[in-house]
């Protein structure tokens, strides 16, 4: 018995042996076959659309009036975006960003069983893995798409600095209201860039990351604010227990306000803007608009957005009150322009770019009547030569030619594009060159013919009493020459093309309104943003 019992235990220790043999050679193929997997691993470049970005339009005070493009992105660099932003985002992402190897294996398994079980999607990746699977990979839900990202994630932390990373991530992660990345998404929730995010605004960033799509209502959304105000605390009270922010800023904190979202009906006034600025800018760079639209310029313009949504407010306001017939439409074009410098401060082209992507102020050629009349008889030089005797000028043609009145008879030519900056480098400035069209005698005649204290101011047109079909009216200081113009129609219908229709006297009110909003002196505006 004794013999058996010796011989059964050597029979179990070489058992043992043989299993622990086995699950080593088990262990070190794994581990064979991990290295060979790591090595033949290479990091992909970023897909299209994370490399593509959108270029953004900026009013006169740099007030953010649109962008154009597929994604609405901008890169910034590291150092352009702000300590303790870089910092919120870590403390609500991946607090161990800083030392980990670019993976969590607790993440990666939970991930795994999720996809195993076919149970809800797990997150707690890294940000090196977040910013792998968003800008490297497909958003394919498997475990070899998974088993990927994790190689690629720690060969990319061996090969690439922490810092690297971090500028990847943060402009490419997504946070809701069609922001790709922390440039666009400082502008979009807050109007500001990335450079000035206070502390408040990066942590409230930060906790929106998660849940982009939900948060993007918080400021209009009550639910969806007090759910975010929670997380935002939650931020600032990891940020304090890392010591990124002190305990004066934590108490100090208070939670900041929101753009209003979805945008509202200005932002389709914005667009003839844009459109007109975005053309002027490529025929500046000398390359396409689309070229333009997904090249990462900052476009600064003209644009004084206050005046022009005062224009737009003023126009919504005396359409209602004019009581046109059913069905006739009213036409307004504002446009507003430095003299002898040509810079175009408002550019209100139509009520509803929607309904009306065509711009009346730059295309529309409105009958001049007697809109030319202090012009007539003059000589005078190029562009303007033929002027006087055009039925039909286009209010940013007559514009300029009052503007080189109040200028003492110097044209300048209109544009509407300050300067254009790529990547924080200036790549062109408008350089307006002034020259004179009109002998300064010629000029003080029109300006006394104009003359209507307390503004030189003249009012003309087509028609006359209740047949009027065009109203204009231009005045003008040193500072701003403004010319409004105005008329009805009646709609294409079957059989019938669009025609005039009749304005009404209570027109002059409108024009009188405009040029009292635009040209008083400049004071704030809560229509600004």
């Amino acid at each position: 018995m004794k013999r058996l019992l010796v011989h059964l235990r050597r029979r179990r220790g070489r058992w043992l042996r043989r299993v622990l043999a086995a699950l080593l050679a088990l262990f070190l193929a794994l581990l064979g076959t991990v290295w060979v997997a790591y090595e033949l691993t290479t990091i992909p470049a970023p897909h299209p659309e994370t490399v593509s970005q959108s270029t953004v339009f900026l009013d006169t005070e740099g007030e953010y009036l649109g962008r154009r493009g597929p994604v609405d992105r901008q890169d910034v660099d590291l150092a352009e975006v702000p300590q303790h932003v870089q910092d919120a985002v870590i403390a609500a992402e991946n607090r161990s960003f800083r030392t980990d190897s670019g993976v969590s294996p607790s993440a990666i398994l939970r991930a795994a069983m999720a996809t195993l079980s076919g149970g809800e999607r797990q997150g707690g990746s890294t940000i090196t893995q977040q910013y792998v699977k968003n800008a490297l990979l497909s958003p394919e839900q498997s475990l070899g798409r998974k088993a990927r990202e994790a190689l690629i994630s720690v060969k990319l932390d061996r090969t690439r600095s922490k810092n690297e990373i971090l500028e990847g991530y943060l402009n490419t992660v997504y946070f809701g209201r069609g922001a790709a990345g922390i440039e666009s998404a400082a502008r979009n929730y807050f109007g500001v860039d990335a450079k000035d995010l206070t502390v408040s605004q990066g942590a409230a960033l930060a906790a929106i990351i998660n849940r982009p799509t939900y948060y993007e209502r918080a400021g209009s959304d009550a639910t969806a604010t007090a759910t975010l105000q929670k997380r935002w605390r939650w931020v600032l009270d990891a940020m304090r227990s890392s010591g990124s922010i002190t305990a004066a800023q934590r108490s100090s904190a208070v939670f900041p306000a929101f753009r209003f979202y979805p945008p509202g009906d200005t932002d389709g006034q914005r667009q003839y803007l844009i459109d007109a600025a975005a053309a002027e800018a490529a025929r500046r760079l000398g390359i396409s608009q689309d070229q333009l639209a997904r090249g990462g310029y900052t476009v600064r313009t003209t644009f004084d957005l206050s005046r022009q949504y005062a224009v737009s407010e003023r126009v919504r306001e005396r359409e209602h009150a004019m009581g046109l017939p059913r069905g006739t439409r009213l036409h307004a074009a504002v446009i507003a322009m430095v003299p002898g410098d040509g810079a175009v401060r408002v550019l209100y082209g139509g009520t509803d770019y929607a309904h009306q992507p065509f711009n009346d102020a730059l295309s529309g050629a409105v009958e001049a009547g007697t809109a030319l009349k202090p012009l007539a008889g003059m000589r005078l030089g190029a562009p303007l030569t033929r002027l006087p005797g055009t039925a039909a000028p286009t209010p940013l043609t007559v514009t300029s030619a009052y503007a080189a009145v109040a200028a003492g008879g110097t044209y300048a030519a209109p544009y509407t594009v300050a300067r254009i900056t790529r990547g924080g480098h200036t790549v062109y400035t408008a350089a307006p060159d002034g020259h004179r069209v009109m002998a300064s005698g010629a000029a003080a005649v029109a300006a006394r013919y104009a003359a209507s204290p307390p503004l030189p101011t003249y009012t003309g047109g087509a028609g006359t009493g209740p047949g009027t079909r065009t109203l204009w009216q231009t005045a003008f200081t040193p500072r701003l020459a403004l010319t409004t113009a105005v008329f009805a129609e009646r709609p294409a219908t079957r059989g019938h093309p669009a025609r005039p229709a009749h304005l009404p006297v209570s027109a002059v009110d409108l024009a009188a309104g405009v040029r009292s909003d635009v040209l008083a002196p400049p004071a704030a505006s809560p229509a600004r943003g």
